[in-house]
C-alpha cells in the first residue's frame, strides 16, 4: 500500500518543486529536480493567487449550497424511500438512479436553452444556475445514499414514532436526522468533490465574471511560452480545498461506507 502511495504521489512531487522554480528552471528536462537553492522563489505563488483569488470565491460560494441542497433533498427522498414507502416507490426509486447515467454532454444545449426560456441566464454575474444543476445532478446519488443508510436502520424505531403520533417529517426530524451523520459525510465529501472540480457545467453556465476556479485554472496559460511553474502551483491551489475536505473528514467518509451508506 505504501509503494503504490509512492506512485501516486509522484505527479503531486512534480506539482510541488516546480511551482517553486523560476520561469527559466520549470522545463519538461528538469521537472524531477528539486528547486535550485539560490534561485527558487515564491513569487509564482503570489502572482497565481492574484489570478484566482476570486474564482476560488466563486467555487465556494457555488459549492457549499448545491453541496447542501442535493444532501438534504437526497437524505429525505431517501427516508421516504426505504422507510416511509408508498405505492410506486419502486419505479420512482428507478427513475431517480436513471438520473445518474445522463452523460452532462447529452443535455448541455437544452439545459442552457432551458435556463435561458426560465431568465435564469439574464444576470451574467449570478451562480444560481450552475448552483441549480449541480443540486439536481446530485440528487439522484443522494438519494441512493441515502436510501441504502436507511434501510438498515431499524424499521422499529419508525413504528414507534408512528405509535407516539409522529408523522413524516417529525420521524424524520427526531429520529433518522440525528442518525445521519455518517451518510451526510459520505454525500458532503461525494459531492463537494464534484461541484469544485466541474469544468463542464462551469464553461457554459458561467461567465468570465463569475467563473469558478476549474475555468480559471483552464485559462492560466501563456500565448508563446507555457509557464509551467505558474499552471503548477494553480493545480495545486486549485485542488488544496477537496484535500483538506479528504483530510479533515476522510475518516468520516470511512465510517459513512463502513456502515452502509454505498452498500446494497
Amino acid at each position: 500500500m505504501l509503494a503504490f502511495a509512492l506512485f501516486f504521489l509522484i505527479p503531486m512531487y512534480v506539482l510541488l518543486v516546480t511551482s517553486f522554480k523560476p520561469l527559466a528552471e520549470a522545463t519538461s528536462a528538469q521537472a524531477w529536480n528539486l528547486p535550485n537553492p539560490a534561485t527558487w522563489t515564491v513569487d509564482t505563488w503570489s502572482s497565481v493567487w492574484g489570478q484566482l483569488a476570486p474564482s476560488l470565491w466563486n467555487s465556494v460560494v457555488l459549492a457549499v449550497p448545491a453541496v447542501l441542497i442535493s444532501s438534504v433533498l437526497g437524505s429525505l427522498n431517501g427516508f421516504v424511500m426505504a422507510k416511509w414507502r408508498f405505492p410506486g416507490s419502486d419505479v420512482v426509486f428507478t427513475l431517480f438512479l436513471f438520473g445518474m447515467f445522463i452523460p452532462y454532454q447529452a443535455v448541455m444545449i437544452p439545459l442552457r436553452q432551458m435556463m435561458t426560456d426560465a431568465g435564469l441566464m439574464a444576470d451574467g454575474g449570478s451562480l444560481f444556475p450552475l448552483i441549480l444543476a449541480h443540486a439536481v445532478f446530485g440528487i439522484p446519488i443522494c438519494t441512493l445514499i441515502f436510501r441504502n443508510y436507511y434501510a438498515g436502520i431499524p424499521t422499529t424505531l419508525i413504528e414507534a414514532a408512528r405509535v407516539d403520533g409522529a408523522g413524516l417529517i417529525r420521524t424524520y426530524a427526531s429520529v433518522m436526522l440525528p442518525n445521519s451523520a455518517p451518510a451526510f459525510a459520505v454525500t458532503i465529501i461525494w459531492q463537494f468533490t464534484s461541484v469544485w472540480n466541474d469544468f463542464l457545467f462551469a464553461v457554459f453556465l458561467t461567465n468570465t465574471e463569475n467563473a469558478p476556479v476549474t475555468v480559471a485554472l483552464n485559462n492560466v496559460a501563456g500565448s508563446m511560452v507555457a509557464p509551467y511553474n505558474e499552471q503548477m502551483a494553480a493545480a495545486l491551489l486549485a485542488s488544496l480545498p477537496t484535500l483538506l475536505v479528504y483530510i479533515f473528514l476522510g475518516r468520516f467518509f470511512m465510517r459513512g461506507l463502513m456502515a452502509g451508506a454505498l452498500k446494497g
